[in-house]
């Protein structure tokens, strides 16, 4: 169903409060810890503060870790792995991806095509049976673990394929998904899903397979939720999982004192931008800090199981941590409404 009510709303539990999925075999914490940054995301990050920020995230009870082989051509599973040594496996989760194969590329020698400042290695579209079990198997050895918690089919879509998109997803239900089911069967993964950037290809795909759980980035997030409005919906009635990335739009309201110059990783059009100072001209009238407003929108929904942003330093991670617990009087959510800036249909965080 489509919930339609403008009074609806949901509390937001602490940030390290566990929730679950996949009929309870699998713990999420609410606030997860996105590794991209980590695998060099744009910039450079020394191993140092990497760790540093893992072991904030420890410390402070966050327990969900979402990276994959892309991020840094295996860096931010590796960087991952290390951090995470020595805590208890059944203490916190792990999601990675496949979809891509990692292959070293001496010739790569800079991060100007995948966005990640790493020299040496290149990643192939891989959606065959054997191309996810080999990436699964390299990633437990990056990861330094014998089972994942959730693994995502990673990009698949129009948005990414373009016209190869039909056969992408052909492959995709015919050899892809089948095999990290097989996975999960085995019990070398906890559950499975996809992880994407677009509602087309998730109501493609819901009704076609069993699916856990949906990471999707950039969709269902302060700034626009029209572009997620059918699949939260379908996602509630099947009971599958919502996984919010990148509540902050790739950028765009990471910064409490004004808009990004990017959105979805891409610089930001006139009109997106337009629409970001609205809502933190909103959020000044209110006398709140955007990146909290952002974080905890998502939360609301009851498909939503948990929201991912990226970190790459321990001072971001408290930063994360503050920001979900900050207070947010109703008032504003109000304003928002009354503004026009949220669908009629997005659930709220009640006060």
């Amino acid at each position: 169903m489509v919930l339609g009510s403008a009074i609806m709303s949901q509390s937001v539990a602490n940030y390290s409060h566990r929730r679950t999925l996949a009929k309870g075999r699998v713990r999420l914490s609410a606030l997860g810890f996105g590794a991209a940054p980590i695998g060099n995301l744009y910039t450079p990050v020394v191993e140092a503060d990497a760790q540093a920020a893992v072991q904030e995230a420890l410390a402070r009870g966050i327990r969900y870790f979402d990276t994959a082989p892309y991020y840094g051509f295996g860096l931010s599973e590796q960087r991952l792995g290390r951090a995470l040594k020595g805590a208890s496996r059944d203490s916190f989760a792990i999601s990675t991806k496949v979809g891509r194969r990692i292959q070293t590329d001496e010739s790569n020698r800079s991060a100007s095509t995948s966005g990640f400042a790493v020299n040496g290695g290149q990643a192939i579209f891989d959606y065959s049976r054997d191309g996810v079990q080999r990436s699964f198997e390299s990633s437990l050895l990056r990861l330094g673990v014998d089972y994942v918690d959730i693994l995502l089919l990673h990009d698949v879509g129009r948005l990414t394929h373009g016209d190869h998109h039909p056969q992408v997803l052909r492959q995709a239900l015919d050899e892809a998904l089948p095999a990290m089911a097989a996975l999960r069967n085995s019990g070398a993964v906890g559950a499975i899903g996809i992880g994407v950037n677009e509602q087309a290809v998730c109501l493609e795909l819901m009704p076609r397979f069993d699916l856990d759980c949906i990471m999707l980035a950039g969709r269902y997030t302060l700034l626009e939720q029209r572009d997620s409005i059918d699949v939260m919906a379908e996602a509630e009635r099947r009971a599958v999982k919502i996984i919010a990335a990148s509540p902050f739009n790739g950028g765009l309201l990471g910064d409490g004192r004004g808009p990004g110059e990017t959105y979805n990783y891409q610089p930001v059009d006139a009109a997106t931008l337009d629409h970001a100072r609205a809502l933190y001209a909103m959020c000044a009238l209110e006398g709140v800090d955007i990146g909290a407003a952002a974080l905890q929108l998502p939360l609301a929904h009851p498909a939503v199981v948990s929201v991912v942003a990226g970190q790459r330093s321990a001072g971001e991670v408290v930063c994360a941590a503050q920001r979900l617990q900050a207070p947010i009087p109703a008032t504003l959510w109000k304003r928002l409404r009354q503004a026009k800036l949220l669908e009629p249909s997005t659930v709220v965080p009640s006060t």
